[in-house]
């Protein structure tokens, strides 16, 4: 086994490193996780993790956005080019919060966590961040569903999503809902 052995040199290199002492990640959230949505107390419970929202923001590429099972749940389908390009929201979060957010988003069964491209549409900003103006072009992680039904694709899509939007959808929270009839 090798030893690292701490000299005045590397204590000099490490004395001089910044490193955050909390890792910081951008989220972009497009569906019952917004402000105003039936699931967004889940972004403001501290139990979670830390979330701050940043900024609204729209996809840079179009995707479908679909409201789909028994459930009503919003799905972002990863198919880069169909569809509109989608509004939501940006928000800085600790690892703990994208650790709860990857099990609440069932990863890797249900959804998985990619990149996306995002133009800023209005900057709320956060402690230590550096301000976008509106136009600007920033990435984010984005959760998309892995696998879904073959008529998804077909289904009409949305813009931006409301739980109380002009579908007539009734989104069933997930306290409600029966697991296995879900898809």
């Amino acid at each position: 086994m090798r030893l690292f052995r701490m000299t005045q040199k590397s204590n000099l290199f490490f004395s001089s490193c910044k490193v955050p002492s909390i890792i910081m990640n951008h989220v972009f959230v497009y569906g019952s996780l917004k402000r105003a949505q039936p699931n967004y107390h889940y972004m403001t419970d501290s139990n979670n993790g830390k979330a701050e929202f940043l900024a609204t923001a729209v996809t840079v590429q179009k995707y479908p956005l679909v409201i789909a099972t028994k459930c009503n749940i919003p799905f972002l389908l990863n198919l880069p080019g169909q569809g509109n390009r989608v509004h939501g929201e940006i928000y800085r979060v600790d690892e703990k919060m994208l650790e709860f957010l990857d099990e609440f988003e069932n990863i890797p069964t249900m959804y998985q966590r990619t990149v996306v491209e995002l133009e800023i549409s209005e900057w709320a900003g956060g402690t230590g961040e550096e301000k976008l103006s509106p136009g600007s072009i920033t990435e984010a992680f984005v959760y998309s569903t892995t696998t879904y039904q073959p008529d998804w694709p077909s289904l009409p899509t949305y813009e931006s999503y409301d739980s109380n939007g002009d579908h007539g959808l009734k989104f069933i929270l997930r306290e409600d809902r029966n697991w296995a009839s879900v898809h």
